[in-house]
């Protein structure tokens, strides 16, 4: 596995590389780094594909700008963007976890150009997302997200007894055995690096600056072939996004996992996998 540095968007984005063939591009979520997708990337390259895993904006070893607006979903798209053509590629698929599904959703709905096969984890699509944060159902799960827009206190309360409540997100919304001391060490590691925390909590504050009804005006049903893979036991995004789905995906599979919870590709690597390579060499036969 390599590990290499891009320059794109004004920003150097650090990513892990491996394998040769088409190219998967998998984009991870909050609060962790391109060490998410360790299940996945050996399991893609020997499936015949060239994947690479950058650490978004913010994280780990790629740059920290300061500004709240940094963190914005366009220019965190646009990263992808550059980095796809950094890398010499036409188009990819890509596979988005949490934030980097929101990633992913917008960069197929701005330049389905560059997107091959579209593979989401637990990560709703924006449209339903915003309908179903007016529920008091799903406010009760996304609480953090209105605590996050608070100025400092966030960044104390996380970086308090050494990032302990990163720990508790991992391991008490997860199967006891999802993460290992070493997963947690990594983790707390590469948020403790200088500007990361206030970069990871700057994505949730950038959206709360977004007009909703803005950013559904401009959404349209998106054609790409979708892999949909959704831990049911997810204890900060319900089910119920899910429905009407089909609505904006129409080329959509959606596979449950039951008692699986957010972390998906951590805690059900070997179905994650199975799942994801199936579909992408069935579509690629199409």
């Amino acid at each position: 596995m390599k590990s290499r540095y891009a320059h794109v968007n004004g920003i150097r984005l650090h990513y892990l590389e491996v394998g040769e063939g088409p190219l998967v591009v998998l984009l991870h979520g909050f609060p962790e780094f391109s060490y998410s997708w360790r299940h996945q990337l050996p399991a893609l390259a020997a499936a015949g594909f060239r994947a690479i895993a950058p650490d978004l904006r913010g994280y780990n070893l790629s740059d920290k700008p300061p500004d709240v607006s940094a963190y914005g979903i366009e220019p965190l798209t646009r990263d992808i963007v550059g980095l796809i053509r950094h890398v010499g590629a036409a188009r990819a698929v890509i596979v988005g976890h949490d934030w980097g599904g929101g990633i992913a959703w917008n960069l197929t709905l701005r330049h389905p150009e560059l997107v091959e096969r579209l593979v989401i984890l637990n990560s709703p699509h924006p449209a339903l997302f915003f309908r179903e944060l007016r529920t008091l159902r799903q406010l009760r799960k996304s609480w953090y997200m209105f605590y996050f827009q608070l100025p400092w206190l966030p960044e104390w309360g996380w970086r308090r007894h050494d990032y302990a409540l990163l720990e508790h997100s991992l391991r008490e919304s997860a199967r006891p055995d999802t993460f290992t001391d070493e997963d947690v060490r990594r983790y707390k590691e590469a948020m403790a690096r200088p500007g990361a925390l206030t970069a990871a909590l700057n994505y949730y504050r950038a959206v709360f600056r977004t007009n909703p009804r803005r950013v559904t005006r401009n959404i349209r049903p998106i054609e790409t072939p979708t892999l949909v893979l959704w831990g049911e036991a997810d204890r900060y995004l319900g089910t119920s996004l899910l429905d009407g789905l089909e609505h904006w995906v129409p080329n959509v599979r959606i596979e449950r996992l039951p008692g699986v919870s957010h972390w998906v590709q951590n805690e059900a690597p070997q179905r994650v996998n199975e799942l994801m390579i199936e579909f992408l060499k069935e579509t690629s036969k199409d």
